[in-house]
């Protein structure tokens, strides 16, 4: 069995690095305030043991910037994300460079997703933006089967392999945030020929629950869960921040390390971690899973 080990969070491992409190703008805010930064953290990654970096793109949708007046950054500012991953990788001397599609209409949010067709046309831009500098797109976070659908048809017009990564009801990993069961992605990985499906952004437990469904499928599986409490209700609010969300103190990497060991045990070959998930999580995944 191989195993590919993904890096953790970006955007909250940005924020805890930085001096200043969280805006609507998120990771995107690294980007334009200290872009070194952001390289540094994908050094860490790749130090630790990880094989992937995650560009620092998923919050770089137009809709966000236009809030903040900075609607013409946007392509600039996919670039130097792809770049500044790029050049830790390059750094390192080995690893891939996933590029991340984040939700446009904010995370957890299967109640605000557009249709497929109209949300396409969005992720196809990103995709465009992106394919000179990464090996794979990675459609992260997705709360729903229609969600999904509209950003792995924006990634298909660019010739890369594309991974899914859904997030799951972090009461009941079985079913999609949209309150969907995760099996209704299933059809998805032979319609688009998708070469990875993952389940993130949820709690340990609630992944738990969700890789015994997808083992056995014709793509590799895998997961990387985050660090928080819960979803709160006072995150899903417009204008909220993610001061909104409660890191676990229970969460350590030897805890962390143990539940992604029960992943690869059920299945699982790709596996890292997401918000709250950070290098010291990273590295103990690789003494224990790559030795």
């Amino acid at each position: 069995m191989t195993l590919t080990l993904l890096d953790g969070g970006m955007g909250q491992e940005l924020l805890a690095r930085s001096p200043g409190a969280p805006t609507g703008l998120w990771s995107a805010q690294v980007l334009l305030d200290n872009p070194a930064l952001v390289q540094a953290v994908h050094r860490d990654y790749f130090r630790a043991g990880a094989d992937v970096a995650t560009t620092n793109s998923y919050a770089v949708h137009r809709s966000r910037l236009q809030r903040f007046g900075l609607a013409e950054r946007f392509a600039e500012l996919h670039r130097q994300a792809c770049q500044l991953a790029v050049a830790a990788r390059d750094e390192h001397g080995r690893g891939l460079v996933a590029g991340s599609l984040g939700p446009a209409e904010g995370s957890y949010r299967p109640d605000r997703v557009r249709p497929a067709e109209e949300a396409a046309e969005l992720y196809a831009e990103i995709a465009r933006l992106q394919a000179p500098y990464v090996d794979l797109l990675l459609c992260e976070t997705m709360a729903s089967v229609e969600q999904a659908r509209g950003a792995i048809m924006g990634a298909q017009v660019v010739d890369k392999p594309i991974w899914l990564a859904v997030t799951v009801d972090d009461s009941d990993g079985r079913r999609l945030r949209s309150g969907e069961p995760l099996s209704a992605v299933l059809p998805l990985i032979e319609e688009f020929n998708l070469e990875a499906l993952l389940v993130n952004c949820s709690t340990p437990e609630a992944v738990s629950q969700a890789i015994p469904l997808l083992t056995g499928l014709a793509c590799p599986v895998g997961a990387y869960a985050n660090g928080f409490v819960t979803i709160s209700d006072d995150f899903l609010v417009d204008g909220a921040t993610v001061d909104a969300l409660e890191k676990r103190t229970n969460l350590g990497p030897d805890v962390y390390a143990d539940f992604v060991a029960g992943w690869v045990r059920q299945g699982a070959t790709i596996v890292g971690g997401c918000c709250e998930v950070g290098p010291a999580h990273i590295r103990e995944l690789a003494r224990r899973l790559k030795g």
